[in-house]
């Protein structure tokens, strides 16, 4: 961990280069959710391979760039396809994109993503406003030697998602009329889907949605002292005595359809940031 400093400033640099602006966020953009990018104003796009110690997206629907610009007027880095463990990368790989951000100028994290919904209240494409997580893919983006310039070496978890904006997403979702959930997401590694008995399990011990993705991202923000916001679409159920084969394309079609939805809410919560800037 004692190079990714040296590694983060390299990768800052060309971003710097190439856009001018310092962001107010950075934005993750999961699968099926890259039509967010039509709403930015963009002033600079760097496809993933331009950027130093990248890795590249091979996941469906994930395009693989950074857009840098204005949304809602509010300067944003957004993330256009993430990369998940699944792909084979490291937890160090996946979250670099995050240090970068910081290091650009970000102080908020908005990170979003498709999962599979256990609660039996909540529908497909339905939206959840991510208020906690439960960490299961076996792995951790903090473990090694810590470089105190990036962060604690003990992060408190106590409140990962700031829950003020939690609140304000919410109250945009009432005011809009869209149906938005507060939740607790799981992530596992994948890439099968879960069992039905893992999906007992998962519900069991507190989780709503379940995913692939997210976590380390979010464990990294906090460590770098990045507020976030963590919203989700509801692409399939996922109820273990009703279980019904998956299938992708419909999962994409799903998370596709609640993106005007999902756009509302995070254009709402950035017209607020511009409110208290």
């Amino acid at each position: 961990m004692l190079d990714l400093y040296e590694k983060i400033e390299t990768a800052a640099a060309v971003v710097r280069q190439r856009w001018h602006r310092r962001p107010h966020a950075g934005i993750i953009l999961g699968t099926g959710l890259g039509n967010v990018v039509e709403r930015v104003v963009v002033e600079a796009t760097l496809d993933y391979e331009q950027i130093p110690h990248f890795v590249n997206s091979t996941a469906i629907s994930h395009r693989g760039r950074l857009v840098c610009g204005l949304l809602q007027g509010v300067p944003v880095m957004v993330m256009e396809g993430r990369f998940h463990m699944y792909e084979g990368y490291s937890l160090a790989e996946i979250t670099f994109p995050v240090r970068v951000m910081k290091a650009v100028g970000a102080n908020l994290l908005i990170v979003s993503n498709a999962s599979g919904g256990m609660n039996p209240h909540y529908r497909c494409g339905d939206l959840v406003v991510i208020e906690d997580h439960i960490n299961l893919m076996g792995d951790n983006p903090l473990i090694g030697v810590n470089d105190d310039r990036l962060g604690p070496r003990f992060p408190d978890m106590c409140e990962p998602y700031d829950l003020a904006l939690v609140d304000r997403v919410l109250e945009i979702a009432r005011r809009e009329n869209i149906v938005a959930h507060k939740g607790v997401f799981v992530a596992v590694a994948g890439p099968n889907l879960e069992t039905r008995a893992e999906y007992r399990f998962l519900r069991a011990i507190g989780a709503d949605i379940v995913g692939m993705s997210t976590v380390p991202e979010v464990i990294t923000a906090v460590h770098a002292g990045l507020r976030v916001l963590g919203l989700s679409i509801v692409t399939d159920m996922c109820l273990p005595d009703a279980l019904m084969p998956a299938n992708i394309d419909d999962i994409v079609a799903t998370a596709n359809g609640a993106q005007p939805r999902l756009t509302s809410l995070i254009l709402g919560a950035l017209a607020a940031e511009q409110v208290q800037q």
